[in-house]
């Protein structure tokens, strides 16, 4: 099985090696940039299976390198590495089309799960989604738990269907209301939280500590799959 390819952009020394040799100790083939230039030249020339990128960055920005991968048609996930304190921030990465972030200092763990559950994504394309006892089927655009239906309106679907095709991915309020919403007008952040509430009222066993949907502070939510 041929390993993941991975390229790391970060100008930091000390994080940069400490990365390198983390993701190869987990056998990832990985590729290194210690400036925006080098890195852009890097992922233009030989496109990764994942990204990655420090946002703030010598030469090029981390947001002209995430830009530049999506108008070039780059599909690959996009991981930001930022500071505390930095929401603006992550949302206009999140934005430009960045997948997740982790926020610096950060457990390589939690970064490590990051990038599996981002490299997963990739290689699940079957038509029928299932997280925890649900199953979602987009043929008959129904929800199930075992064999029971789950009655969901159609936005409330709509949702669903949308936050599962991007499981593991940060996803602000804006992202969602035009993937699910469209041009509606009338529609509002406020919309995105009241139809979160009354999806997980149906999915999650304790909405106070969700399972599935996740708040991410004053940036949006995350749809976690259970570990396989």
């Amino acid at each position: 099985m041929t390993a993941s390819r991975i390229l790391i952009i970060e100008d930091d020394p000390a994080l940069l090696r400490g990365l390198k040799d983390n993701f190869a100790a987990a056998g990832y083939d990985v590729r290194t940039a210690a400036d925006g230039q080098r890195g852009l030249d890097a992922l233009l020339a030989e496109p990764p299976d994942l990204v990655l990128l420090d946002l703030m960055l010598p030469r090029v920005s981390g947001y002209d390198i995430c830009r530049t991968a999506r108008e070039r048609g780059l599909a690959m996930p996009i991981i930001m590495l930022t500071a505390k304190g930095q929401e603006e921030d992550i949302v206009r990465g999140l934005e430009l089309g960045a997948d997740d972030y982790v926020t610096k200092p950060f457990g390589i763990r939690e970064l490590l799960a990051r990038v599996k559950t981002a490299l997963r994504r990739l290689g699940d394309t079957g038509a029928v989604r299932r997280f925890g006892d649900f199953r979602l089927d987009p043929a008959a655009h129904k929800l199930f738990r075992g064999d029971t239906e789950i009655e969901l309106t159609g936005k409330e679907y709509k949702l669903l269907a949308f936050l599962i095709e991007r499981a593991g991915r940060a996803l602000t309020r804006n992202a969602i209301l035009d993937g699910v919403w469209g041009n509606a007008v009338f529609v509002t952040d406020r919309s995105v939280d009241r139809c979160v509430t009354t999806l997980r009222a149906k999915i999650e066993s304790d909405t106070r500590r969700p399972q599935f949907i996740q708040t991410i502070r004053d940036i949006g939510y995350r749809f976690e799959l259970p570990a396989a």
